[in-house]
């Protein structure tokens, strides 16, 4: 695996021209050109004073009026990772949110958190109760994210708060996020679902860009990962995501961080010409946590599974795998082969197995940064072709010289024509994306050759092929990985 290899992680490329976006979203875009990546040289126009205070629950941004700039005029603009797609700022698309909108009557935003396929998050500053808050503000034009808030309401409120280990009980509960409130927030482009939620010190994918968790940290963080999907599964739900979408509550490196923006002059009242300069600043996501390498016990046992825009209750939906939006990389090959059958509980037990793969090591099993053809063909060089279904072979070996698909169709895997670099089997992988960087970082621990043993056979149970054929969230706990060396480091 290569060092760029998240050099463009969760991208969503869009080719939607500007004239798409909507009115009111339109003063906005030279205030927010970093985040948005507009090129256009020198200085927005004079921005005419501002009321203060302004709630933006029903009017986002008439407070920005530029007197120089022309909205005719093409504008040119480029993705820069980790921000949100420009595009879709549009009716059914994300609220333009901006610093010190008011939310709500009572939700002052501080700065930007992250953002994912269906909402964006931000730091917000409750003003009834003056504490910080995660805050986010879902897309206006699926049903989806409307679900969100009452999943995990449904899973903090109506399940038992405890879950049954081989080695005793455990509180599963405190995995998932607790929503504080729901409100509904109208603006140029649709009716969003907006709910708030304690606030976690940072997405442990950020954290571990190309950085190593302590091995002891790295073993509870899995175990924690692989009981909250236990909690989600035993309550009949599928959380349908990547399972990367992992925070950690407060610590007091946060605390401190937080301490320090209250005195930004970028969150204090407008009126000020350079106002614009400050939201530039502070227009990309905001990272309140530590360092993977910093990590430590109390932080892993303060792990949150968050994003459950994608979970779903196959009881009562069906979910198809070519809606499946799990990143490629992650997402289980039943989705990309099959995309009109269902998937259901196993698909999870794949993007688990992925998941946990990378929190051992700094590398992903498989590439987060290639096609969809090239990834299939890791995962044959990985597991083996001998486990590929034999329908699916068929699908993989058609002629090239097949017609594309339309744009009505979904596409289907197919083996990538030229010359490739294949990737090393199971074992290999582990040697070379997983011990080689604990060996040149021995500080953080390397495994022992019963654990790599035992973290390999629960890795042959979890990425099978064949759906049918792997083993369950109970079988994954109960596994010799996680009996000895994974659970035995929980806090209960």
């Amino acid at each position: 695996m290569f060092a760029t290899r998240r050099s463009i992680s969760h991208v969503s490329v869009s080719h939607g021209r500007l004239s798409h976006v909507s009115g009111l979203f339109r003063t906005t875009l030279n205030v927010r050109r970093r985040s948005f990546g507009v090129s256009r040289g020198g200085i927005p126009g004079r921005l005419l004073h501002p009321r203060k205070h302004q709630d933006a629950s029903t009017h986002s941004h008439p407070r920005l009026l530029f007197s120089t700039i022309s909205f005719n005029d093409p504008i040119e603009y480029e993705f820069i990772d980790g921000v949100e797609p420009l595009a879709l700022y549009e009716p059914g698309g994300y609220h333009p949110v901006m610093v010190d909108d008011l939310l709500h009557r009572r939700y002052r935003i501080v700065d930007k958190l992250g953002h994912g396929g269906y909402s964006t998050i931000w730091l917000a500053h409750d003003e009834q109760t003056t504490r910080y808050v995660a805050l986010k503000v879902a897309i206006s034009g699926q049903m989806l994210p409307r679900r969100e808030p009452s999943i995990l309401r449904a899973l903090s409120e109506s399940v038992p708060s405890t879950q049954e280990t081989t080695l005793g009980v455990f509180d599963a509960s405190t995995t998932i996020p607790q929503v504080l409130e729901v409100f509904n927030v109208r603006g140029p482009n649709g009716i969003h679902v907006c709910y708030t939620k304690t606030l976690a010190q940072g997405n442990l994918k950020e954290a571990s860009f190309n950085r190593l968790f302590p091995i002891e940290v790295a073993r509870l963080l899995a175990a924690r990962l692989a009981l909250a999907v236990s909690l989600i599964h035993s309550q009949g739900f599928v959380h349908g995501g990547s399972h990367q979408q992992l925070t950690s509550c407060p610590s007091q490196t946060s605390e401190k961080h937080l301490a320090s923006l209250k005195r930004c002059p970028s969150i204090g009242p407008m009126g000020s010409h350079f106002r614009p300069m400050l939201r530039l600043r502070r227009s990309c996501p905001l990272y309140l946590g530590r360092m993977a390498e910093e990590f430590t016990l109390d932080d892993a046992n303060g792990l949150i599974l968050g994003d459950f825009g994608e979970a779903f209750a196959p009881a009562t939906e069906e979910r198809l795998g070519g809606d499946c939006n799990t990143p490629v990389a992650m997402r289980a090959p039943e989705a990309l082969f099959e995309p009109d059958t269902p998937v259901s509980f196993s698909a999870d037990i794949w993007s688990l197995g992925t998941a946990i793969w990378e929190i051992l090591g700094m590398n992903f099993i498989f590439s987060e940064t290639e096609t969809m053809d090239e990834i299939v063909a890791q995962q044959i060089d990985v597991l083996g072709y001998q486990g590929l279904p034999l329908a699916w072979r068929e699908h993989w070996e058609r002629p090239n010289t097949e017609e594309l698909v339309t744009e009505t169709e979904v596409e289907v895997p197919r083996h990538p024509t030229g010359d490739r670099h294949s990737w090393p089997s199971l074992e290999q992988a582990f040697e070379e994306f997983v011990q080689k960087h604990r060996r040149e970082q021995a500080v953080m621990g390397v495994f022992g050759d019963e654990e790599t043993e035992a973290i390999l056979d629960l890795m042959r149970g979890m990425l099978k092929f064949k759906p049918e054929e792997r083993i369950t969230i109970q079988e994954v706990l109960q596994s010799e990985w996680m009996t000895k060396w994974a659970l035995p480091r929980l806090e209960r």
